[in-house]
């Protein structure tokens, strides 16, 4: 997990929006094409959804990596 992977998560979590890497490469200032490299990492990882082409949300899990109830270590088993 890095910086921005936290960053991406929150934005998504506290927005409660469904937003693209473009909308959170503007609220994070992050490139588009880091985000989008990183939010494959984070789908790969169940921390968020693709709702559709180049659309996400964060999950559940995502929800508890954020509140301190899954651990880092955790997602790369």
């Amino acid at each position: 997990m890095t910086q921005a992977d936290d960053r991406i998560l929150e934005t998504l979590s506290d927005s409660s929006l469904i937003l693209s890497p473009r909308v959170l490469a503007v609220n994070t200032d992050y490139s588009r094409h880091y985000l989008s490299t990183r939010l494959g990492k984070l789908r790969d990882a169940e921390l968020v959804d693709r709702i559709d082409e180049g659309l996400y949300q964060i999950t559940d899990r995502g929800r508890a990596y954020l509140a301190g109830e899954l651990d880092a270590e955790e997602l790369e088993e």
